[in-house]
């Protein structure tokens, strides 16, 4: 029996340094900083209990980036050990997140403009153009943020593999 999840309400990340993070989720994707950021120190007994640390400090904001928001964490204590910014996305976890762009091959260059890791460059091989001018089908490759957290852009049509979130006039669209 289900335990009746109605859909996920953000994804959470945990990142050296808030102030890189936010220029990265805010700057260079475009994602709106929504709410008002937290900020904890120890002692906090409650939030310790609800993370699973014991003496605990925190500095976070939320973004909304179309139809998901993704919470930042800059822990100040316990600090983290250095992450493995070469980490495989085959490693059990979280592996990545993704997002739909309307041109990939732009953004693409904008990545590397801004100093992001792509791991190949995207092929356009998955996306053809029917004799009406429409497109179909996807474009995708995985990326690393300013820490190595993998992110994937994607360009998406119509497809019966990947459904796009977002189509040109219409806006966000809702999951059918």
């Amino acid at each position: 029996m289900s335990i009746g999840a109605r859909g996920i309400q953000h994804i959470g990340v945990s990142v050296p340094d808030l102030d890189k993070a936010r220029s990265f989720y805010i700057d260079l994707l475009g994602a709106e900083e929504v709410g008002t950021p937290l900020e904890w120190q120890a002692p906090n007994p409650f939030i310790d209990a609800v993370v699973g640390l014991e003496g605990s400090a925190a500095r976070q904001f939320m973004c909304r980036l179309g139809n998901a928001h993704i919470e930042v964490f800059e822990y100040l204590a316990p600090r983290s050990p250095d992450q493995d910014a070469n980490q495989g996305v085959h490693t059990f976890g979280y592996t990545h997140f993704a997002v739909q762009v309307e041109d990939i091959q732009a953004t693409y260059q904008r990545l590397l403009e801004a100093g992001i890791r792509v791991h190949t460059p995207p092929s356009m091989d998955g996306i053809t153009v029917d004799e009406q001018g429409r497109k179909q089908g996807y474009a995708a490759t995985y990326c690393r943020d300013f820490f190595g957290n993998v992110f994937e852009i994607m360009e998406i049509y119509s497809d019966d593999q990947i459904r796009p979130v977002w189509r040109e006039g219409e806006g966000v669209i809702a999951p059918s």
